[in-house]
C-alpha cells in the first residue's frame, strides 16, 4: 500500500493533479454522457447546454478579473439560446441567431459607454464564437440520425487523445511541445495520443458507422490535432489572464471549460470531416 501511495504521490507531483479525484470525475462524466445518449438524446443536449453555461460563466469571470467587463448573464443566455435553437432547427439556427445576438450585445456594450469598447466587443465576439458557435457542433452531431455513434466517436477522439497523450507524456515525455503555453505537454505525448486515437477512430468508423477503417484513421489524426489545439487555445487564455484553472468546479480537472476545451474544437472538425466525406 505504501508503494501505491508513493506512486500516486509521484504522479500527482509530476502532473500537478490529484489523479484519484480526476479519474473518479472522468468516470462519472462518461457514465452521464453514455446514459443520456443511450436512453434520451435530448437529455444529452440539456447536459451540453448546462456544461457550456458553466464554461461561459467561468470565461466571463476570468475576463473580468483581467479587467475586461462583458455581459456575463447575457452571454450565458446567448449560449443557451443558440444551442437550444440548433437542437430544434439545426444548422440554419446558427445563421439566424448568432448575428442577431452579437448585434444586440454590441449595442448594449455601446450604451455603457465608449471606454474599452473595442476590447469589450472583441472579447464578447470571441466568447460567442468559442462557447456558442463551436459547441453547437456537438448538438449537430447529437441530433443526427446516427447521433449515438457520432457522440461515441467524439468522446473516443477526445478521451483517447487526452488519456494516451497524458500517460505517454508522463512516462517518456522529454521534448516540450509548447513550453510557454503548456509546459507539461511533450511531443512524445502528442505522438502517443495521436497513434491510439487513430487506432480507436479507425475501429469506431468501421464498426459504428460502417465506413472504411482508413477514413477513421484519417479522422483520428485530425481529431488528435484538434483536441490538442483545443487544449492549447484554452492554455493561451489562462496564460494571458494569469490563472492555472478556470475554476475548481471539477476536482482533478479544474473548471468546466478545462474539461470541454478539447471537445469544442474537435466537434466542428469532426462534423466538417463527415460533411466532406459523406459520399464515401
Amino acid at each position: 500500500m505504501s508503494d501505491l501511495h508513493s506512486l500516486n504521490e509521484a504522479i500527482n507531483k509530476r502532473t500537478g493533479r490529484k489523479m484519484a479525484a480526476s479519474i473518479a470525475i472522468a468516470l462519472l462524466l462518461l457514465a452521464l454522457i453514455f446514459t443520456s445518449i443511450t436512453f434520451w438524446m435530448a437529455g444529452f443536449a440539456v447536459i451540453v447546454v448546462i456544461a457550456v453555461s458553466f464554461a461561459m460563466h467561468e470565461l466571463t469571470n476570468a475576463l473580468k478579473s483581467h479587467g475586461i467587463e462583458i455581459l456575463s448573464k447575457f452571454l450565458i443566455l446567448s449560449s443557451v439560446t443558440v444551442l437550444a435553437s440548433v437542437w430544434f432547427d439545426g444548422q440554419s439556427a446558427l445563421q439566424t441567431y448568432l448575428p442577431i445576438i452579437f448585434l444586440i450585445n454590441i449595442l448594449i456594450l455601446l450604451a455603457k459607454g465608449p471606454e474599452n469598447f473595442i476590447a469589450r466587443a472583441s472579447a464578447s465576439l470571441f466568447a460567442l464564437i468559442y462557447l456558442a458557435l463551436l459547441p453547437a457542433f456537438i448538438i449537430l452531431l447529437a441530433r443526427d440520425s446516427d447521433g449515438f455513434a457520432l457522440i461515441t466517436i467524439l468522446v473516443l477522439l477526445v478521451g483517447l487523445n487526452d488519456t494516451f497523450a497524458f500517460f505517454t507524456g508522463v512516462l517518456i515525455g522529454k521534448n516540450k511541445m509548447s513550453p510557454t503555453l503548456s509546459p507539461k505537454k511533450s511531443w512524445e505525448g502528442f505522438i502517443g495520443g495521436a497513434v491510439f486515437t487513430a487506432i480507436g477512430a479507425s475501429m469506431a468508423f468501421y464498426y459504428l458507422l460502417e465506413k472504411p477503417w482508413w477514413l477513421g484513421l484519417a479522422m483520428g489524426i485530425l481529431g488528435s490535432l484538434a483536441a490538442t489545439a483545443g487544449d492549447l487555445i484554452e492554455s493561451g487564455i489562462k496564460r494571458d489572464i494569469g490563472i492555472k484553472d478556470m475554476s475548481s468546479l471539477l476536482p482533478g480537472h479544474g473548471g468546466m471549460l478545462d474539461r470541454l476545451d478539447s471537445a469544442i474544437i474537435t466537434a466542428p472538425v469532426f462534423w466538417i470531416f463527415l460533411e466532406l466525406t459523406k459520399a464515401i
